[in-house]
This record gives structure tokens, sequence and C-alpha cells, in this order.
């Protein structure tokens, strides 16, 4: 691993046709990573870079990320056909759809409307104020339940529960057990099931081992979409344990609880999917980066260079869920998958505005075998500026520390504060920038970068 961070001279492109609003600096950069060419940022045209070109649904189902059907390397030898009868598939999924597909559309709009005819908060806001505030979980017997147009559930391959995003575990035992059931049936004839689509229900099955995940969704999205979702939130397990802790676990015992490894974590996945059902990063497979001068951009990258330490990997300065900065190790590049868990650990917790937070993460798409220690901490309390230091050192939380203080300090010497608040102020382009009639929204992704705005 290389000792120093690339030092860069910063650049500046004129903005084209999407001319900043009033009020704003007169260039924007390209890219949080504005000393470098557009063709040549960061991971451009390199395999398993720090920014990637989005990947196609075919990608999604090839062996590599283990797409919907995604098993272990031992298990894709000889890959298996597809299954044949769908109707003995049907026959046996019969008891779980008696559970999730007895709903009828009429009655979710029943339901979410009172005796005025307006419409009452959404079930995804009714789990996530239920989460906030601790309540107990749903009642998995009533129709309120059945309602949710999307669940998720975790698994281990002994068909123990681990997750389930409505509901207690406990009470959904059982549901699991089918699942699983039918998992390892298809597999002792030498098959592997991948989705099954009823009543408007699309039932996708995503096989890690030891994990096996399962979405029940009557959305209109694709199957290939939904078992995507399923792979973040296997991520996400492994960003908590790392891939080496979990198999070791499993091979020690098979039916081994994950919940006493995973318990508080729950929230983390939660928001992990409330983000999914709204944010098109996932999607792209890309990272939204904030809007910002080249020369304030330019600043900001020197004073992270210049505030570093040994132990650090990458120094990240962030606003909500867009990228405001990234400087990096030479050679060490970050995936927008490992991204995206992090700012979705920093939204999961208000927290990390209350002082310096140390916690160890694993960033499984760099490396899934060991964890990192990150220093997560606001700039300001009243600037929505979190600064993120991932070291490789866990006992260096003091000189990481000091790295965030240096860095303020030529924040401030360099005048860059005011800048950065002007800019989070419009966190956005304006349509009416674009110069485009009846244009309503627009996306810009740069393949190159794997960076869009909008």
């Amino acid at each position: 691993m290389a000792a120093d961070v690339h030092k860069k001279k910063g650049w500046e492109v004129p903005n084209g046709s999407l001319a900043p609003g009033d009020g704003q600096h007169a260039e924007r950069a390209e890219s949080p990573t504005p000393g470098l060419a557009q063709g040549t940022e960061p991971g451009a045209g390199q395999e398993g870079a720090m920014f990637v070109h989005t990947r196609s649904y075919e990608d999604l189902t090839s062996p590599e990320d283990g797409g919907v059907a995604a098993r272990s390397p031992e298990e894709r030898q000889g890959e298996p056909a597809e299954p044949t009868s769908m109707e003995q598939i049907s026959k046996d999924f019969s008891e779980l759809s008696t559970q999730l597909t007895g709903m009828a559309l009429d009655l979710e709009e029943e339901m979410r409307q009172n005796k005025e005819g307006k419409l009452e908060p959404s079930p995804q806001a009714a789990r996530r104020d239920s989460v906030l505030s601790g309540k107990e979980e749903e009642d998995v017997t009533v129709d309120a339940w059945r309602m949710h147009r999307k669940h998720v559930f975790v698994l281990s391959e002994a068909g123990k529960p681990v997750y389930s995003r409505y509901g207690s575990e406990e009470a959904l035992s059982s549901t699991m057990g089918v699942m699983m059931a039918l998992v390892s049936f298809l597999e002792a004839e030498k098959n592997a099931i991948r989705s099954i689509h009823a009543d408007g229900y699309k039932v996708v099955f995503v096989r890690r081992s030891p994990l096996v995940l399962v979405a029940v969704a009557r959305t209109r999205q694709s199957e290939q979409e939904i078992a995507h979702e399923l792979l973040y939130i296997y991520y996400q397990i492994l960003s908590l344990l790392t891939w080496t802790q979990l198999n070791h676990i499993f091979q020690q015992k098979q039916n081994y609880d994950l919940r006493r490894l995973l318990a508080g974590s729950e929230r983390i996945t939660d928001n992990l999917l409330d983000l999914m059902a709204h944010d098109p990063s996932f999607l792209m497979g890309a990272v939204r980066c904030l809007p910002l001068a080249a020369s304030v951009r330019d600043a900001v990258s020197t004073s992270l260079q210049q505030a570093k330490a040994k132990s650090l990997v990458f120094s990240i300065l962030l606003s909500g869920n867009q990228l405001v900065s990234l400087v990096r190790k030479k050679d060490q590049f970050l995936h927008p998958i490992d991204l995206h868990l992090l700012f979705n650990l920093i939204s999961s917790s208000s927290s990390f505005r209350e002082g310096e937070a140390w916690t160890p993460i694993c960033l499984p798409k760099f490396n899934s075998s060991g964890f990192f220690h990150a220093h997560i901490s606001y700039l300001e309390q009243e600037m929505d500026l979190c600064l993120l230091l991932v070291s490789t050192d866990r006992e260096d939380f003091f000189t990481v520390s000091d790295c965030k203080r240096r860095f303020q300090e030529r924040l401030r010497r360099r005048g860059v504060y005011h800048a950065l608040q002007e800019a989070l102020r419009t966190p956005f382009y304006s349509v009416a920038q674009v110069g485009i009639p009846d244009l309503r929204h627009f996306i810009y992704k740069s393949k190159s970068s794997g960076l869009f705005t909008r």
C-alpha cells in the first residue's frame, strides 16, 4: 500500500450549458477529484476501480456478483439447468403465498385513507417512525402487515431468521423455514430457484452462502432490480461482520443465530432500504456529487491532502448523500457500493453530530476480509458537512482526530467555509439552467468517473 496520497494540480473547466445560478461561482468542478482530466478520473477504465461504469442488468446476473441466484464458487461448478416445472414450484409455494399475497389492492387503498378521505402516512414512513421511536414490531398476523408493498427477509442456510423489514423475526420463523425448504428442494434436484411470479407479486431469491435473501414485492420493479437491492443488503451485513467472520461463524455452527452479532443494526438496514426506494444512485451504480465551483473543490481537496496521516487510506467530505471531495492513497480505489454503504451508515444516525465517532467498518468491495476504522464527525453542528477519515490502525484515533483539526484550520485560512455554505443552499441544478424548453427533470452521469448530478 503506497504511503502518500496523490498530489494534484487544480484546474478549471468551463461550465458549458449548465450555467450556475445567481450568487454562485462562474465555474463548476467536473468531479470531486478536480485535478484530473475527464476520462482519467480515479477508476476510469480500470477494473474494480473507485468509480466504475454502471452495470447492466445482464451484469447483475453474472456469476461474479451473484445476480439473482448468487451462489458460492463451489456451487457454481456445473451450472444447473433452469427450473422445468413452475407448476410444481407454485404448488410448494402455496403456504408462503397464502401469508404474503392474500391482500387485494383495494384493501390497501381502504386502509391508507381516513374518514376525511386523506391519505395516511405511507407504510415506509410508518416503519421509519416505528424504528426511530422504538415501538414494538408489527403483528405479522394482521392485514396491515400484508399490506406492505415490499417485504425483505434474510435467513441462514439452516433456516434461522436473520432480518425482516416488517415484523419480528421470531414470528416469521415458520415463513422463513418455508422459504429455505423451497431453496433446498430445488437444489436437491440439481436446480436453483430464482424467482416466483404470481398474482402481481414477485418473489426473488438471492443465495449468498451462508445466507439466503428473499424479497416479496408487488411493485413495478423488475426481478433484476429487486435482486440488486438484495445484494446491497448482503453487502450491508458484510460491512458489519466481514465475509471472513461470517463464513467462520457458520462453519463452526451451521444453526448459529446471527441476530446476536447484528443486534442494534436493524436501523441501518432499514435506512438502506428506504434510500434505495427513492435514490437513483443505487440503480445507476454511481455517486451523486455536490455542484461546487472548481476553485472551491480544489481548495477542499488540497486541504484534505495536506491534513493526512500515515494510516489514512481515504479522506471523504460529504453532504447528506452527496460527495464533496475524496482523497485516497496511491493505487487504492473505492467502489461506489462501498461509498453508498458509508453514506448510509452516516445518514442512519443523528448521534454522529454530537461528537467524534470511531467505529470499525468493512468495505466489502474493497476488502471483504477485514475491518478499517472510520473517524466520523461533522465540521460544524449547524453545517451539513460530514468528514469521514478511514484508517487502517485501530489505535490511531487521536492522530486521525488531529487530521480533522488541521483540515478545518486550512479551510478557514483559505476562506472556503462561506463558499461551502452557499453550495449547500443549492445542492442541485435547476432545470432552467439547462435551457431546454419543457424539460421537467434531468440526471447527468459521467461514465468515466461514475459520478452524477441532477
